[in-house]
């Protein structure tokens, strides 16, 4: 499942809801980012973040149908964030649903790394009296 917002969210909620599908998850791996205060030795005042939603979630989508051929998983759910975020908010969940956590653990790396890398979200950090796009 994926799912592009502004609104926060509750891991808790989150898992449950997935879990409550299967009755086979022996192992859940999740990665949780948040707003971090600093940020190549600059204080970070808070972020915006800027999507393509309709590319992303194919993107997305995408990535995640890749690791389920790599890895034995049960499910997947990514929930990204956008819009103006301040220090510690949530950003983004991964979380990767399998019977076994070697399955989850490399599935949940691999990911987020391409997430991190390649999905189209565009970052805007604000400073004391500047700002920059990564």
């Amino acid at each position: 499942m994926i799912k592009i917002q502004k609104k926060d969210f509750n891991i808790d909620f989150e898992i449950k809801k997935i879990k409550l599908n299967y009755s086979n998850i022996g192992a859940t791996s999740i990665f949780l980012g948040n707003v971090r205060n600093v940020n190549e030795n600059q204080k970070v005042k808070f972020i915006e973040l800027e999507v393509y939603k309709d590319m992303a979630i194919k993107t997305l989508d995408t990535i995640c149908l890749k690791a389920k051929k790599k890895w034995n998983l049960i499910d997947t759910l990514i929930i990204h964030r956008y819009g103006k975020l301040n220090i510690n908010d949530k950003i983004v969940l991964v979380a990767v649903f399998s019977s076994h956590r070697k399955d989850s653990f490399e599935a949940c790396n691999y990911i987020m790394n391409y997430l991190k890398k390649d999905a189209p979200f565009w970052k805007k950090e604000y400073y004391n009296k500047k700002y920059k796009w990564l």
